[in-house]
């Protein structure tokens, strides 16, 4: 059973796109995506450097456009059971579900990656990656550090933002037997920080045409597989200021029978997560266009 994911902010490295941008058709896409979100994204993906892409307004955007065009070089044909994805990346895979258009997802991403860049500015806050314990010592380190628990991964990971005083706090004072890595991000992402940037989020949803789902796809609010289109493009919104669970995801992954998950571009980052959380379930992570026909290969020999 094929599982196909999307990957979420933080996973961009500089010049990624190089290798993918000399295929006529996915150039063609990022240049359509482009349009529709008003950035150069094939330079955003092959000569800007980290700390251009790292800005929150232009992370999204990229991501989520290039998540898409490798699909659509891999799709119908790598037909999986199951679609999902992290956190922004929840909107590559709706458009790759059929949820959304290309045009609409962009745009939809855009506003939302503008409006948290936005929140991110009005306040210092921040995001920590916490790395081994127990879940229950985590999730107490990061309530009383008074943070919130942003990213909930599995396999040992869990990712805590609020306020820069709260993230030194729990470096100070991490969790027995855990590790605390302060993370490059603008903001707290998916905690009440990012109420700001909702209303217009909320507008554009209702502008938008959801058709529902021809795969089925995972929502990151509770790890369910979601049958309406509407639905899920509310969900989006809800995720802004709430916490990702991809544990909940990966144990339907693994309820619902999978062997073998394929990370789109940028891949690596849910890979790396699924090696130590989705034991038994060979994994593969697309991170250049040379890696397309084995991947290719792998969607055939699971799905």
């Amino acid at each position: 059973m094929l599982v196909i994911a999307c990957p979420g902010q933080g996973a961009q490295k500089p010049g990624f796109l190089s290798s993918f941008l000399e295929l006529e058709a996915f150039a063609q896409a990022i240049g359509e995506m482009s349009e529709a979100c008003g950035l150069d994204l094939a330079a955003l993906g092959t000569t800007a450097d980290a700390e251009e892409i790292k800005d929150t307004a232009v992370a999204q955007p990229l991501l989520v456009a290039a998540a898409i065009a490798a699909g659509q070089q891999l799709l119908p044909q790598a037909a999986p059971q199951l679609l999902a994805g992290h956190s922004v990346g929840e909107i590559a895979a709706a458009q790759l579900a059929g949820i959304l258009s290309p045009a609409d997802a962009m745009r939809f991403v855009t506003v939302r990656a503008q409006g948290m860049a936005r929140a991110s500015a009005a306040e210092p806050t921040g995001m920590a990656a916490v790395v081994g314990g127990q879940a229950d010592d985590v999730l107490a380190a990061i309530g009383a550090a008074g943070l919130s628990p942003a990213n909930v991964n599995g396999g040992g990971q869990t990712v805590a933002a609020g306020s820069l005083a709260g993230i030194e706090r729990l470096a100070e004072a991490p969790p027995e037997r855990a590790r605390v890595l302060p993370l490059k991000v603008a903001g707290a992402f998916h905690t009440a920080y990012m109420e700001p940037a909702l209303p217009e989020l909320r507008e554009t949803a209702g502008q938008l045409r959801a058709a529902d789902p021809t795969t089925p796809i995972l929502t990151n609010a509770d790890g369910s597989a979601v049958a309406s289109g509407a639905r899920y493009v509310e969900l989006l919104v809800h995720q802004v200021t709430n916490p990702v669970r991809w544990d909940l995801c990966q144990s339907t992954m693994l309820e619902s029978g999978a062997t073998g998950l394929l990370e789109l571009v940028p891949g690596g980052t849910l890979t790396g997560i699924a090696k130590r959380a989705l034991k038994g379930v060979e994994t593969f992570a697309i991170k250049s266009a040379d890696d397309l026909d084995a991947a290719r290969e792998f969607a055939a020999a699971h799905a």
